[in-house]
């Protein structure tokens, strides 16, 4: 995307939904061949599959806080409506 397809790194960080700095940093790290997340383990490529994936699992943890807070806000009706048909 950012690499191959001419984009900006803010542009693909946002289209990605994740921060500058980690585009930049798996950029930079491809452009060197290699990208490490730990010492210990082995040098790999950071694939448009993986940045993908990032992306998907930030936007299923977004959606699923968003239907929470639906779900609540759709309780709080019901909760309401017993406590005005209480006798005061």
């Amino acid at each position: 995307m950012v690499t191959e397809g001419g984009l900006s790194i803010i542009e693909g960080a946002r289209r990605l939904s994740i921060p500058k700095s980690t585009l930049d940093y798996w950029v930079k790290k491809t452009k060197e061949g290699k990208l490490s997340d730990s010492p210990h383990k082995q040098h790999t490529l950071v694939t448009q599959e993986q940045m993908e994936l990032a992306r998907l699992k930030r936007e299923n943890a977004e959606l699923k806080i968003k239907r929470d807070i639906l779900k609540k806000s759709l309780q709080l009706p019901l909760q309401g409506s017993r406590l005005r048909s209480m006798p005061l």
